[in-house]
């Protein structure tokens, strides 16, 4: 149960996955390949198809048109019981003790009751709530009682873990909870795949990322390539305000605050240097900025999708 051997191949693969709900596109055309073992994380604003993509890789509801594989079964449903499915939508039995909600949850996929109550007990010890192994839910904060779903959710130690918007409605100490197991449970073999319209949590935790606007993949690959759509960032500060250096700065650099910001030119840095040393700068501050993943967002995505994503993120900003 819950073997976690890898065989180096693809957790999830999906060409062409479309879906339609009342003659309105949610998803459309969407290629996805996710590798086993990593952190992958679905990035777009609410509304984007993000739910849509992640139940149909799930055989929860099926493409109009599209193949998916999971876990090497063409019948994604065949998997189930090695997999772990973290809805948006949150739900336990008030009345459960903590315990036995994890219990409940794992014995759904597989696991024996009282396999799954000692995991379970474990579980909330090591997490600082053993005080909670027999209060019923219905006595949980909304962040404990999250936890606990979440516990629920990987109990029987499943190969693929998806988490649809898993920060949602946290806090800040519950938050950097959730990264840790999610970094623990990749780093024990599992493939986590997340979706989030929080940006900072995918730049901190995924290997590779997909971007979805409007139902569409914009793009899909490590966080690495693409921050690279973007040129570094240059920003100067000299003594002189004039001189010959001036010609050695790219025509769109600007100027504000007594500081030059400008793109990192093709030729790279060091032709740069050497004119403004030639040209009697007199470098005060040069530094090279790396875009992040938002800078990414808004150059692959526009400036429409990227200013949604900061509105749905605005209350999980504040509580981090």
């Amino acid at each position: 149960m819950g073997d976690r051997e890898k065989v180096g191949g693809l957790a999830i693969e999906a060409k062409g996955l479309r879906k339609a709900f009342d003659g309105k596109p949610a998803v459309d055309g969407i290629d996805i390949a996710v590798p086993e073992g990593s952190i992958y994380g679905v990035l777009g604003p609410n509304g984007a198809g993000k739910t849509t993509t992640l139940r149909m890789l799930l055989g929860i509801i099926d493409p109009d048109e599209g193949e998916r594989t999971l876990l090497g079964h063409a019948r994604p449903l065949d998997a189930a019981h090695i997999v772990g499915y973290l809805p948006e939508e949150r739900g336990l039995y008030p009345a459960m003790t903590t315990r036995d909600a994890i219990a409940f949850m794992g014995a759904l996929r597989g696991l024996p009751l009282d396999v799954g109550k000692k995991r379970a007990e474990g579980m909330l010890r090591d997490n600082g709530l053993g005080d909670y192994v027999a209060k019923p839910i219905k006595s949980l904060s909304k962040g404990m009682a999250q936890t606990v779903q979440l516990f629920g959710t990987i109990v029987h130690r499943p190969k693929l873990i998806v988490l649809d918007e898993p920060f949602s409605g946290l806090d800040a100490i519950n938050q950097g909870r959730l990264e840790q197991l999610i970094r623990a449970e990749a780093a024990a073999g599992a493939t986590i795949v997340f979706s989030t319209h929080v940006i900072a949590h995918a730049e901190r935790l995924c290997e590779r990322i997909a971007i979805i606007a409007g139902g569409r993949i914009r793009f899909e690959g490590s966080v690495a390539e693409a921050r690279d759509r973007l040129r570094p960032q240059v920003r100067l500060r000299t003594r002189a305000v004039d001189g010959p250096w001036r010609a050695a700065l790219p025509r769109e650099a600007s100027y504000e605050g007594e500081v030059w910001h400008f793109e990192l030119p093709a030729i790279g840095i060091e032709p740069l240097l050497r004119a403004l040393i030639d040209g009697g700068a007199g470098i005060e501050e040069l530094s090279i900025e790396r875009p992040g993943l938002h800078d990414a967002f808004v150059a692959i995505a526009g400036e429409a999708a990227a200013r949604q994503m900061d509105r749905d993120a605005e209350p999980e900003l504040e509580a981090a």
